[in-house]
């Protein structure tokens, strides 16, 4: 049986010796990103690093307003706290919120006074939250708000009513 597929003339070892066809690879052909590659993948990346920049962006400012929110909730249970302690009577307009923080020194004196907060707080823009006595906004007895982003009382006002 000697054909094409099976030599018998040779020995085997000079068939073990043939030289292979090289092997090529694409990884050997080529070795490196080309430049639209880099410029294409970099594009990408900034687009989806400038689009969640922009939702964080959006998110923090929900935060803000949902602080504001909370941050009235507490404030009107301290003064509820106040009212309870004190026969039902909220600080007046000049005692203020700070009257949850320091004993008012002018009339009227409160009569069970203590501490309801540490210190005065402040919204989320820096500002000290507003108190008014009477309410002119709210049905509560008094009004209770932020100022809001702009800093001044507006109709972007956040507040209990």
């Amino acid at each position: 049986m000697s054909g094409p597929f099976f030599p018998l003339s040779q020995p085997i070892a000079n068939l073990m010796k043939l030289p292979l066809p090289p092997r090529t690879t694409a990884r050997s052909r080529r070795s490196a990103f080309t430049l639209v590659e880099l410029v294409i993948v970099i594009t990408i990346i900034a687009v989806l690093s400038g689009s969640g920049i922009y939702l964080i962006i959006g998110f923090i400012d929900d935060a803000k307003y949902q602080r504001v929110e909370s941050d009235i909730q507490a404030l009107d249970l301290a003064l509820k706290s106040y009212e309870r302690n004190n026969y039902f009577k909220p600080p007046t307009q000049e005692q203020g919120l700070m009257a949850l923080v320091e004993r008012p020194t002018g009339e009227p004196q409160p009569e069970r006074w203590r501490a309801y907060l540490e210190e005065p707080m402040k919204d989320p823009w820096g500002a000290d939250y507003q108190y008014r006595y009477p309410a002119t906004k709210s049905t509560k007895k008094y009004d209770l708000f932020s100022l809001g982003e702009d800093g001044v009382e507006s109709e972007d006002d956040i507040g209990n009513w």
